[in-house]
Formats: structure tokens, C-alpha cells, sequence
């Protein structure tokens, strides 16, 4: 990915990971981050997230305008879905569906529906490159079309096999960037693994949203300035002060003349 040029009239989208508690245990600040995002990502019960979670988290975005997304993963509690797993692309189409139909039950009760779905975690990083896997995601992203009106876009990283795939079959797309996610030269997350994969100062979090937003453009781990499309930007909800950092990401995206609302 080479370059970037500025974007005139920009509009982006603002999701967090949301949900992701289980039973007494909790992570992520549901309420304040709903206050501010325009896009929820659910979690569906498999690397986070229980019916009870789902139906909360459900009707507090309802109420509040929000869209819904399932954030579907690997079935994997233990390791909070960033564990890699090997599933057979059938048994991981079938999961796929079932955490989307899940979340659309939580969803329709809240007057709502599921508008989107974005893997999470291990799975997330695997659909980047892994052709059968990001086939078995697409799959059950269709098998679940039955269930909320028809097929729904898929949230992903620009230039991944999963959003090909997709486009492939006719599905929808969004690309999406990470502010607070280092990036290799090639456009790609760096493993969360290696050092200063993740950026914890908020004012460089903040400059960097500002820079993918506005100029398509983000500095990678080498020191580069890559270009990156983005229509969707991603504040990860359990970063320690996600909500405060999110409202402080949206007025300066406003500052710097960049609209904010849902892509769907």
C-alpha cells in the first residue's frame, strides 16, 4: 500500500469491541462507549459475552441509535478468541451462522436487527490471509442471511482475503483501520505478540485516527507513511480509558473537519 492523498468531506465510522464480559466478569465499558461509537461490536458468546451480556448490550445500542454487529470468533472462552485454532471450514461456517442468529434474536427483541458482522481476535487475523478459512466465515455469513433480511456487509482489514472472498459472492464490504494498532509495511496488523504492537499513548492514538480519517495515511512500525482506506475506525473497548479516549478520537476528528456515522 503506497501513499494516500487527503479526502475532502470525509466521513468515517466509530466501532468498538463491546460485551466482552461473561457472567460476573466484566471488561468492557458498554454504556459510556455507546454514548459515542456508531457501531457496536457484539460479542456472540464464543471468545466473550453470554445471552444476558447480549441482550443489555442489544438494547442499550437500540435505544441509543447505535448499529449492531456480531463480532463472531473462534469458540475459544479461555483464551478470549486470540488463541489460533484449526476448525474445519464447515464446523467454523456452522458457528459462524449460530453467533450471528444469536445475536439477531438480542437484537429483534431490542427493535433492532444485526448489521454487520466482523470476526474478532485469531480469526480476524487469519481471514487476512487464509483463503479457506475467510471461505468458511463468508459461508456462514450467508447461511445466516436467512435470519436478518438478507445478506449483510463484512467489516475487515483492506486488501485481506476475507473481504475479496466476500465481494466475490456479492456480499458487502467496509474496510476498517486501527488507530491504536501498529501496522507493518504491507498494510497488515502487527502481531499483537511482538513489541509495540499495540499504541498506548492517547495522544498518538488520537493523531493517527485524525491521519486515516482525513488523509488515508498512517505511519507503520518502519517508520513509513502507508496509505490505508478506511470507512470504519476501530477504538478498542478494553483499552484501559477506551470511552474518555473515544469521545477525545470523535472531537478531533470533528476538529479536523471529518463527519462521523454509521456505514450502514
Amino acid at each position: 500500500m503506497e501513499g494516500g492523498a487527503g479526502v475532502a468531506g470525509a466521513v468515517i465510522d466509530l466501532n468498538a469491541d463491546l460485551g466482552e464480559g461473561f457472567g460476573r466478569w466484566t471488561l468492557t465499558d458498554d454504556e459510556a462507549l455507546l454514548s459515542v461509537v456508531t457501531s457496536a461490536n457484539v460479542a456472540c458468546g464464543f471468545h466473550a459475552g453470554d445471552p444476558s451480556t447480549m441482550r443489555r448490550v442489544c438494547a442499550l445500542a437500540a435505544e441509543r441509535g447505535v448499529r449492531i454487529g456480531a463480532q463472531v470468533s473462534y469458540r475459544d472462552l479461555a483464551g478470549f478468541g486470540r488463541r489460533a485454532m484449526d476448525v474445519p471450514p464447515e464446523e467454523l461456517a456452522d458457528e459462524i451462522a449460530y453467533q450471528i442468529g444469536a445475536l439477531q434474536v438480542f437484537a429483534r427483541a431490542a427493535g433492532s436487527r444485526v448489521s454487520y458482522v466482523k470476526p474478532h481476535g485469531a480469526l480476524y487475523n487469519r481471514v487476512v490471509q487464509d483463503n479457506e478459512q475467510a471461505e468458511a466465515v463468508v459461508s456462514g455469513v450467508l447461511r445466516a442471511g436467512a435470519v436478518c433480511d438478507g445478506p449483510l456487509p463484512l467489516l475487515g482489514l483492506p486488501g485481506s482475503r476475507l473481504l475479496a472472498v466476500a465481494e466475490g459472492v456479492g456480499l458487502p464490504v467496509v474496510a476498517e483501520a486501527f488507530a491504536d494498532r501498529a501496522y507493518t509495511r504491507a498494510g497488515t496488523l502487527v502481531p499483537r505478540r511482538e513489541p509495540d504492537a499495540v499504541v498506548h499513548d492517547p495522544e498518538q492514538v488520537i493523531a493517527r485516527a485524525v491521519g486515516i480519517a482525513r488523509d488515508g495515511t498512517v505511519t507503520a512500525a518502519s517508520g513509513e507513511q502507508i496509505g490505508i482506506e478506511a470507512r470504519s475506525l476501530c477504538v478498542h473497548g478494553d483499552t484501559p480509558g477506551a470511552a474518555q479516549l473515544a469521545w477525545r478520537v470523535r472531537g478531533a476528528l470533528a476538529s479536523a473537519g471529518v463527519r462521523v456515522e454509521a456505514f450502514t
